[in-house]
C-alpha cells in the first residue's frame, strides 16, 4: 500500500517492519459473506508455517464460533491473496505460497453466505 508522507523526503522509523515482530510476519484473514467477524483479524505467523496448519488449526481457532464453519467445504473453498486468486498448496509453507509481511488472504466457501443467508 502507498503512503503519502505529509512533506517531501520524509524518513522515519516504520512502526510495522517485520524486524519487530520477532521472526513472524503479519498476515491478515477475513472471511468472506461472514460479518460476524467485520474485518480481517490479523495475525503474527512464522513465514514457515505450513498452509494446512493456518487452515486446519488457526482458522478453526478463530472462526469455529460460526455455525457455517464446520460445513465448509475445503475442496471448494476459494482463495484471494493480495486481491488475486490464489490456490494455495496446503504442504508448503506461508513464504513458499507467496504470503508475506501484511498479506491479505481472503477465504469464500460457496454455498455458505452466513447464518441463514444473512451475510453473517
Amino acid at each position: 500500500m502507498a503512503v503519502q508522507a505529509l512533506y517531501e523526503n520524509y524518513t522515519g522509523a516504520v512502526a510495522d517492519a517485520p524486524t519487530h515482530f520477532h521472526g513472524n510476519q503479519v498476515v491478515y484473514v477475513g472471511w468472506d459473506e461472514h460479518l460476524m467477524f467485520p474485518f480481517a483479524a490479523a495475525f503474527p505467523l512464522p513465514p514457515g508455517m505450513p498452509f494446512s496448519a493456518l487452515q486446519g488449526e488457526l482458522l478453526p481457532s478463530v472462526f469455529a464460533v460460526h455455525p457455517d464453519f464446520a460445513k465448509i467445504d475445503w475442496s471448494c473453498a476459494e482463495w484471494m491473496l493480495d486481491g488475486e486468486r490464489f490456490a494455495p498448496d496446503p504442504g508448503k509453507s506461508l513464504a513458499e505460497n507467496g504470503i508475506g509481511h501484511k498479506s491479505l488472504l481472503r477465504l469464500a466457501t460457496p454455498g455458505l453466505h452466513g447464518i441463514g443467508n444473512t451475510g453473517f
